[in-house]
């Protein structure tokens, strides 16, 4: 059995197949994963996630997305009521519904951390602009182009957002966003954790040429294990779903895992099976199998 903690290698392993463990947990990736394209939730996703839970399977949603930007999962949950935001940085109960979220674990970017990740990207890569995820703040710098579905707290340049006088100054940042107008995404991925090393955590799930930046360790996969492990829950328990790559430490981390039809090609890699894209309702047509294969 491999240990309860975060996989680093972007490929799986040749293991015990998990398929033979009954999964005890659900881990799902929203958007291009759970959602459909138009941000939705299927009848037939809400449907297979309440059939899991009845038959006794915890579901999490793991996602990129802030607390705030939960309120597309929160009018479907039922026992489901844990998120992991912000690529592992919070983990959230969103049993208060929308706007009472509450934070149950933070692991923060230190600031130190941050200023020199801002630094060191910058000059790996010049031209790169930066926005910075807070627990109840978001802010950006005047460059920033308009990515995002809010307007931000305060405009300025990063090292003054990050400075300890700075708006939010008492609030932990999560995570940070760097956005490059030019480069390939792969490819600022690339120079972005050559820059940084560990120092930080460096990942994408955008598109676009958009990074997330966070604590040194702290992804999807890290946050679940040690979620898993207060739950006694195995890897070999777990079965995972995602398209990006910042899916792709939680997906070999999982006994069971599955890239969508729509995934990027290193979440392909890294997953142990594949179900058809997101719009086709993908996460749905394994639970539905997983749930009948059971019976």
């Amino acid at each position: 059995m491999r240990e309860n903690g975060p996989v680093t290698s972007a490929t799986r392993q040749p293991e015990t197949p998990a398929s033979a463990v009954p999964p005890r947990l659900i881990a799902t990736d929203l958007d291009g994963t759970l959602l459909r394209d138009d941000k939705s939730v299927s009848p037939r996703t809400v449907a297979a996630l309440a059939a899991a839970e009845e038959a006794g399977i915890e579901v999490f949603f793991v996602t990129g997305r802030p607390a705030r930007w939960m309120d597309v999962v929160s009018d479907h949950v039922h026992g489901h009521g844990l998120a992991i935001c912000g690529n592992g940085a919070a983990v959230v109960d969103l049993h208060g519904g929308p706007g009472a979220h509450r934070f149950v674990k933070v692991r923060e970017l230190a600031r130190n951390n941050a200023l020199d990740a801002v630094r060191l990207v910058r000059e790996a890569a010049p031209g790169t602009v930066y926005a910075i995820e807070q627990t109840y703040g978001f802010y950006q710098e005047p460059a920033y182009p308009k990515l995002h579905m809010e307007i931000p707290d305060t405009l300025a340049p990063a090292e003054k957002l990050l400075s300890a006088d700075a708006p939010g100054a008492d609030e932990p940042v999560l995570k940070i966003l760097a956005f490059h107008p030019d480069l390939d995404p792969d490819d600022f991925l690339t120079t972005a954790r050559l820059a940084l090393g560990d120092r930080a955590n460096v990942t994408r799930s955008s598109p676009s040429a958009l990074l997330e930046i966070s604590g040194p360790g702290v992804s999807k996969a890290s946050t679940l294990a040690l979620c898993c492990t207060e739950r006694g829950i195995a890897p070999e328990e777990v079965v995972a779903f995602g398209d990006m790559p910042n899916d792709v430490e939680m997906l070999t981390w999982a006994g069971q895992s599955y890239a969508m039809g729509n995934a990027h090609p290193a979440v392909l890699a890294a997953a142990s099976g594949r179900t058809v894209d997101n719009n086709e309702d993908g996460v749905a047509v394994v639970i539905e199998r997983m749930l009948s294969e059971r019976q």
